[in-house]
């Protein structure tokens, strides 16, 4: 099956946030960095973080953990160089614990439109699951940007990402280990310690590559494409090339009638439902065109 890119391109127009449709014209190759850069920008806050909804279930202004990650993925995706980008990492520095991790999440003035995981959280406690998904993208920043590879916090946030992992002993929340198999994918070529945590995380997804969320939507799953997006990484010897062939299959026979994609997790505002599908139409045709998928 192939996506329909027309009408991906028709749903994004109509239903997503400024930000999602920037990025899908810069996938498309319709617009430049700089426009991208601007988009995002409106999520800025003066500290050098990124709030006010960037993670649609994470309405409050201020900044936070999610918003970083969101950040981190657009000036990954830019292809150049950005000074936002080492600014966000002096950011990152000034929130990060002792330990090097991040946390959850910090404290919000107004809750409203926010999920109370975001909520129920310990500000002073580092958490692998913060720390790693940001992380994994700041390192796929640094591949093409220097200060950012030499910046203090991103090696103190790698070192607490290893210890964190190497402490494992069962299988983790099948989110948190998702962004650490892709932190260790991203951190693989300059770390010699990642290649032997991720085989010791691989023990725990399954052949089929089929991993439950505890806690979420009935049905809510992560699968191998989610923990391996990307060809040529590290990640994909965890999975058969007759799975991922499949998985691929899968996600251009999701598209809707609309044109877009959906979330198998709960949104927790009328506003974070559509932002999130414009979000996840973004990253389906992402995954499709960079395996080679879109026909």
């Amino acid at each position: 099956m192939t996506a329909d890119i027309d009408k991906a391109a028709s749903f994004m127009a109509t239903h997503a946030r400024v930000l999602d449709r920037r990025r899908f014209e810069l996938l498309m190759g319709t617009t430049d960095a700089n426009t991208v850069l601007a988009a995002v920008d409106g999520y800025r806050n003066p500290d050098g973080g990124y709030g006010w909804g960037l993670e649609p279930d994470l309405r409050a202004a201020e900044s936070q953990p999610g918003g970083a990650l969101h950040a981190m993925e657009v000036f990954a995706e830019i292809g150049t160089t950005t000074p936002r980008a080492v600014e966000l990492c002096d950011w990152l520095e000034t929130i990060s614990l002792p330990d090097g991790g991040v946390p959850f999440a910090l404290p919000v003035a107004d809750p409203a439109g926010c999920a109370p995981f975001w909520l129920q959280v310990d500000p002073k406690q580092s958490a692998l699951q913060s720390t790693a998904f940001v992380t994994a993208v700041a390192l796929r920043v640094a591949e093409q940007d220097p200060a950012v590879a030499e910046h203090p916090w991103l090696r103190k946030a790698v070192d607490y990402c290893f210890r964190a992992i190497d402490a494992i002993n069962d299988r983790p929340f099948a989110i948190e280990m998702c962004f650490a198999i892709q932190m260790l994918d991203a951190a693989h070529s300059t770390y010699s310690e990642a290649q032997g945590l991720l085989d010791k995380l691989g023990q725990y997804i399954p052949a089929d590559g089929m991993v439950p969320v505890a806690g979420g939507k009935e049905g809510e799953t992560l699968r191998a494409l989610d923990f391996s997006p990307l060809p040529d990484r590290p990640s994909r010897r965890l999975f058969k090339p007759e799975l991922i062939a499949a998985e691929l299959e899968r996600v251009a026979g999701e598209q809707k009638e609309d044109g877009g994609w959906t979330v198998d997790f709960h949104n927790y505002s009328p506003a974070a439902e559509l932002e999130w599908r414009g979000y996840r139409t973004v990253s389906a045709v992402s995954i499709l065109r960079h395996n080679s998928a879109l026909g």
